[in-house]
């Protein structure tokens, strides 16, 4: 298989990844696109679309076709999983980024990293913890399920694209619209996906220029940053109330370790074909 064949096959597999951050929760669509190594040009093609379009295009269309059927995908399947095996699954994806962390590190000190970086990289960490448990602490009651309130959970999902380490499946689950946003998506309700998906585009549009203002003029600065959040929104979901002391543990452990090698082996892919 040529090298543009494999290239293009990681990018579908990492749009599937993409899309699942978009439907699973406590996964960031934006940090998963980071840990990839395709957010920073993400943002720059968005902000700057017809600047090299049909090179972006093409690069593009793979992580687009697999991220669409991630979403999919997951949003037919997740309910089978987690009613048999929420706490596994969770970990896999826990392990999935954590397989990726190393690459993210190496790529937010390419262009140097200073003393202050370390400590951007604290701040961000505990300012993205105390915004989560605030969130999920303050937010009750279930808004009523419309047009309007749809496209908001299409702006919130955006946001999670362009954000790294924003959950926005942890949003919408903390205002009671992701069960009923994945069964709308996976019967194919076009009331719930047409809303949901201006949403999101146009809130993708409209941020994606102050992103790539913000790698323009503080690249480490991000970076680290971006780690921070994607530290804090893996730390936040995982399962404490578990009994580990069992067959379930085991097999939490061997679901971690299978997302760390998947992990690990799809950027040791991107380094050998980029």
């Amino acid at each position: 298989m040529s090298a543009d064949a494999v290239s293009w096959l990681v990018r579908l597999l990492k749009g599937v990844f993409i899309g699942s951050g978009f439907i699973v929760p406590g996964v960031s669509g934006g940090a998963l696109a980071a840990v990839f190594g395709l957010y920073e040009r993400m943002i720059l093609f968005m902000a700057n679309i017809t600047r090299d379009f049909k090179g972006n295009f093409f690069f593009f269309l793979p992580v687009g076709i697999g991220g669409v059927g991630g979403v999919f995908i997951f949003a037919v399947f997740l309910s089978f999983f987690f009613e048999r095996a929420e706490v596994q699954l969770i970990w896999f994806f826990i392990g999935c980024i954590a397989g990726t962390l190393p690459t993210l590190w190496r790529k937010a000190g390419s262009q140097g990293r200073a003393a202050k970086h370390p400590a951007v990289m604290v701040i961000s960490f505990t300012c993205a913890v105390l915004f989560l448990n605030f969130v999920s602490q303050s937010v009750g009651g279930r808004l009523p399920l419309n047009m309007y309130t749809w496209a908001m959970a299409g702006a919130i999902t955006g946001l999670g694209s362009i954000v790294p380490g924003l959950s926005s499946s942890n949003l919408l689950l903390f205002l009671q619209m992701y069960a009923p946003l994945t069964l709308g998506i996976s019967s194919l309700d076009l009331g719930v996906i047409i809303p949901f998906g201006i949403g999101g585009v146009a809130t993708v549009l409209l941020f994606s220029r102050f992103m790539a203002m913000l790698f323009t003029r503080a690249y480490a600065s991000l970076f680290h940053a971006i780690i921070g959040f994607v530290l804090a929104s893996t730390l936040l979901i995982v399962p404490l109330e578990y009994d580990y002391l069992s067959l379930g543990g085991l097999l939490c452990a061997g679901a971690a370790l299978l997302g760390i090698f998947l992990g690990a082996w799809m950027c040791g892919l991107e380094n050998s074909y980029k």
